[in-house]
């Protein structure tokens, strides 16, 4: 395949030394996703699974019984060794987690205030019925004014209750991993539709955060394929946030898609993208400038989180020998066609699958994000736009298993938050210092759980990559073990 651009990455290169709905999918991964593209925004398919209504969480039986592992804030955190941090106080306190969707919730305080109460987490100042005290941290809304959609229809792409649940799993899991910082929801009146529409808002949203010093991180769970803009400067056109948050040192990251290997031109709102034949990346995951974020199956013990377990449900995780993540297939990565290798990815740890000189390679780090090995998110929005369930009633408020790796972007902001806590302020342009560490044979083999098995060919038709020793453009280097690197990211930080 041919790129495009060379003068502008050569540009971006030397610069640096790229909106679908949140990249959400409702459990699973569905080998047939791209026979619906045009209900992915957001990715709200058949195949997403409700499983309990009410306020009282699942058990872990009922999600073995539609063969799915559900995890709950603890396992979560023991999976990805966060323990340590919290026993010294390190929690994110003091920092600001900026998450950025389209539309918003009417129904988030209320659903994070039953998130919290049911998991044993601390309440935000802001949830319904909690009792604000001095230095406690807030839930807060930011929302950016622009001109509204029309329709909003659930089979059209500005449907407002498919976000609710984006919005809920955001919030909701941005808290669960930095349960001190305080979480911004930054919301835009339109949503995203395959580059047409709906990035100018976003980025306009988030300069201003920036501008006004509103956050220390942001979680941008949207994406669109690079191709499916019109041009490259149009792209390059949209960056002007990512440079004044580098600039502010405030930390970017984004989810780096939901669709494996493939790529989606762009559309009008309420009709299907077209399938791009090769591979391709999703911006702004593929922008130096960001971090992007990758998915893998968690298969570690979804009550614990803290051994292997390669017996329950699902089947991906039932392989021998047991493998504690495997490599998402519909994890987005691969190699931007808009952007040259950025000179953090020069140094690769040993046994990297290599990046050309000429494409920046996506993603750069990975977390959990199939729903077959999902997060319990909590919702009562969704129900109320009229969203039918697989066993064809109604959704109802309640338990959600949700994956995609808009999951792990909200994640990933709050582990961000911690080691912001621990370096004593914003640890900043967050790229440069994964890399360094990773150039450490000993920091890396401490500091990261590297993948190396899986696939993300989503599509038989499209070529993908394979999970390998150090990056790949499946898992990039691999997911965090969070008590050894954040202490690094803030030491690298200086």
């Amino acid at each position: 395949m041919k790129g495009r651009g060379g003068a502008i990455r050569r540009w971006v290169a030397a610069a640096s030394a790229t909106l679908t709905l949140g990249f959400l999918t409702v459990g699973g991964a569905n080998p047939a996703i791209t026979s619906t593209l045009g209900a992915i925004h957001p990715a709200v398919t058949n195949d997403f699974q409700f499983i309990a209504p009410g306020q009282t969480p699942p058990t872990e039986d009922q999600c073995y019984s539609v063969l799915r592992r559900c995890f709950a804030p603890d396992a979560m955190r023991n999976s990805y060794n966060l323990g340590p941090l919290y026993d010294q106080g390190f929690d994110g306190t003091g920092m600001t987690i900026a998450v950025v969707d389209s539309f918003g919730s009417s129904t988030i305080a209320n659903d994070l205030n039953v998130f919290n109460t049911e998991f044993g987490l601390p309440h935000l100042c802001g949830e319904p019925n909690v009792t604000c005290t001095p230095g406690m941290p807030s839930l807060t809304f930011f929302k950016e004014n622009g001109p509204k959609p029309k329709g909003t229809g659930n089979g059209n792409q500005e449907d407002r209750s498919g976000w609710s649940i984006e919005v809920s799993l955001d919030v909701e899991w941005a808290h669960a991993i930095a349960p001190g910082a305080n979480i911004l929801l930054v919301t835009t009146p339109t949503a995203e539709t395959l580059g047409v529409q709906g990035f100018p808002q976003f980025m306009k949203a988030e300069d201003d955060v920036v501008q006004n010093n509103l956050a220390d991180v942001i979680s941008q769970s949207f994406a669109s394929t690079e191709q499916g803009f019109k041009s490259v400067q149009s792209l390059l056109n949209l960056r002007y946030a990512f440079t004044d948050a580098q600039a502010a040192g405030v930390t970017v990251l984004a989810s780096s898609g939901d669709f494996g290997s493939e790529g989606i031109l762009k559309s009008p709102v309420g009709k299907g993208g077209t399938e791009l034949p090769y591979p391709a990346v999703w911006w702004p995951a593929s922008d130096p400038l960001v971090t992007g974020v990758g998915g893998t199956y968690l298969c570690t013990d979804a009550p614990t989180g803290t051994t292997v377990d390669n017996v329950n449900p699902p089947a991906n995780c039932q392989v021998t020998p047991a493998q504690r993540e495997i490599g998402w297939i519909a994890g987005g990565g691969g190699y931007s066609v808009d952007f040259a290798r950025p000179s953090f990815q020069d140094v690769l740890p040993a046994g990297s699958t290599p990046i050309p000189a000429e494409q920046r390679g996506v993603p750069d780090i990975a977390y959990q994000a199939s729903s077959r090995t999902g997060v319990l998110v909590y919702d009562s929005m969704f129900a109320n736009g009229g969203l039918i369930c697989p066993d064809g009633n109604p959704c109802s408020p309640g338990w959600y298993v949700v994956g995609g790796t808009s999951s792990g972007c909200p994640q990933w902001a709050g582990l961000v938050a911690i080691a912001d806590q621990i370096h004593g302020g914003r640890i900043g342009y967050l790229n440069p210092l994964l890399y360094q560490i990773a150039a450490n044979p000993t920091q890396y083999a401490n500091d990261f759980y590297d993948t190396t098995t899986g696939t993300n060919q989503l599509d038989p038709n499209v070529a993908g990559y394979v999970a390998s020793t150090g990056w790949d453009p499946v898992t990039g280097l691999g997911t965090p073990n969070a008590a050894n690197l954040l202490p690094d990211l803030a030491a690298a930080a200086g």
